[in-house]
């Protein structure tokens, strides 16, 4: 799922945290009511404005606890031609959308932005919505601490500990609100905001995480959605939704690799690895053993050295953006030498703890992970056999293994019951972390409600980012419009 957890992005998403957008805090606003005032901060568009939203922390309760949810939004930018709100979904778990109607919402086509309000928020747990934190030791930070990495030769004991570690620090300081974030949750938290807004139906555009969201709520309110566009789907098994989302990733990178090795081989490339494609999986695959048996110090990293695990999330990493293969091979290049470049910047340790501990709680509330070691040992050693490039991690043990607290409710089954034609998917056809193959099953769920887009392209995130031009019209008359394909269509 998420970009968010990948080192730019969270640099990207401490915004809130240093200031960037004004914190929102609770008030004695009746709830339900939306007060705009203007974005205090530098880098957003001056015609964003800024609210705060008061919700239920228990939909079980709902006249108990209230918490905060920060709200921005652009109005249409032509009023007589408006005709709704359209929400921006964040990926993650751990996204924020509340700087994205400055950001990614002006990427979109004229004809769209006259005839919506552009909507962002910080999902619950998120700053400066109402936050929540695990207060995790700064290890334990590391994406490859979160990411259950397994050891060298395979052993799971260290994923274990770990799991035990994250899950008391989230039960101990994580307070009430760590057992109320999930994906109904937001889903819940979104028809507030539909309702605040003053709108009979809500469009959205979902990314990523964002999608599952998306398809649980026009499951729940599925009446209350308009246009609906889902942009890199994962597979929403409701008995394994986040489990099959990590799992992906063994196919994500196998279905990323050849296009790497084409690149990282081309003549020409000042970042070139090898003469000829095939070269390049057995070189990284050496190169991965050899930093398992001897790292090099990495100061300032966390960890602290480049190790095989490291050098693989690197590589998962790479592959959410074709852009970013550049970097890779560079690190590549000098762990070749036993040399490292200078350690990647890290967002402030506050930034990090509220997205961990909102990835976390979503991940693990959602769904039961399986509790014993042994079914995890198993699936590490089936994975590593079979998909090498991520050495096991995808079916490992995370921190939900040990999660203290059972699922409020049952998964949300998306099926294809509600109205025909409001839902758009678009996919590219090589996802890292939403694979093509998950995407299917999802546009399999929704039915008759949905037509697909295929896209031709490499990287996370299809639309207005790296799919291409014919889908990217596509997707944009249809929020314009309406119009779409009569049947599912693939975009060459």
């Amino acid at each position: 799922m998420t970009k968010s957890i990948r080192t730019a992005s969270l640099i990207a998403a401490t915004a809130v945290v240093l200031g960037l957008v004004a914190p929102v805090t609770a008030s004695a606003r009746p709830e339900g009511s939306l007060h705009w005032t203007k974005c205090e901060g530098a880098g957003l568009d001056p015609r964003q404005e800024c609210a705060t939203l008061a919700v239920p922390m228990d939909y079980a309760h709902p006249d108990g606890r209230r918490i905060d949810l920060a709200v921005s939004r652009i109005p249409a930018e032509k009023p007589s031609a408006r005709r709704g709100s359209l929400l921006l979904i964040p990926g993650g778990p751990g996204g924020s959308s509340l700087d994205d109607p400055s950001g990614k919402g002006q990427k979109l086509p004229r004809a769209v932005r006259d005839r919506y309000d552009l909507i962002g928020f910080a999902p619950r747990g998120n700053a400066p919505s109402t936050a929540v934190s695990c207060g995790l030791s700064h290890a334990d930070l590391a994406v490859t601490a979160l990411r259950p990495w397994p050891a060298a030769d395979g052993s799971i004991t260290g994923n274990l500990a770990t799991a035990r570690r994250m899950a008391d620090a989230c039960a101990h300081n994580g307070g009430a609100l760590i057992r109320h974030i999930s994906t109904v949750d937001n889903a819940r938290d979104i028809d507030r905001i539909r309702v605040a807004l003053g709108e009979r139906r809500l469009s959205a555009w979902g990314v990523s995480y964002g999608t599952y969201i998306a398809a649980v709520y026009a499951q729940l309110f599925p009446q209350r959605t308009d246009r609906v566009v889902l942009d890199s789907s994962g597979n929403p098994d409701p008995v394994r939704a986040e489990r099959a989302w990590l799992q992906a990733y063994e196919v994500g990178v196998e279905d990323n690799f050849p296009v790497f090795a084409k690149w990282a081989s081309a003549p020409g490339n000042p970042y070139r690895l090898a003469d000829t494609a095939a070269e390049v999986r057995p070189l990284f695959l050496r190169l991965a053993a050899r930093l398992d048996r001897e790292p090099i110090p990495w100061p300032g990293a966390n960890p602290e050295e480049l190790n095989g695990n490291v050098l693989r999330q690197a590589l998962l990493n790479s592959f959410y953006d074709p852009d970013d293969y550049a970097s890779l091979a560079r690190l590549i290049l000098a762990a070749r030498q036993g040399t490292v470049p200078p350690a990647p910047q890290s967002p402030p340790q506050q930034a990090l703890q509220n997205l961990t501990a909102v990835a976390v709680g979503t991940i693990c509330n959602d769904v039961a992970w399986p509790r014993s070691a042994a079914v995890y040992r198993k699936a590490v050693e089936e994975s590593r056999a079979k998909y090498p490039l991520t050495a096991g991690m995808p079916r490992n043990a995370m921190v939900c293994s040990a999660w203290p607290w059972q699922p409020k409710q049952a998964p949300v089954r998306i099926t294809d019951r509600g109205p025909a034609g409001r839902i758009m998917l678009v996919q590219n056809e090589r996802d890292v972390a939403t694979p093509l193959s998950g995407a299917l099953k999802m546009r399999a769920a929704l039915g008759r409600r949905a037509v697909m887009v295929t896209v031709d392209s490499t990287g996370h995130e299809a639309y207005l980012a790296n799919g291409n031009a014919c889908g990217d019209e596509t997707v944009s008359r249809f929020l314009a419009t309406g119009e779409r394909p009569q049947r599912d269509v693939v975009c060459e």
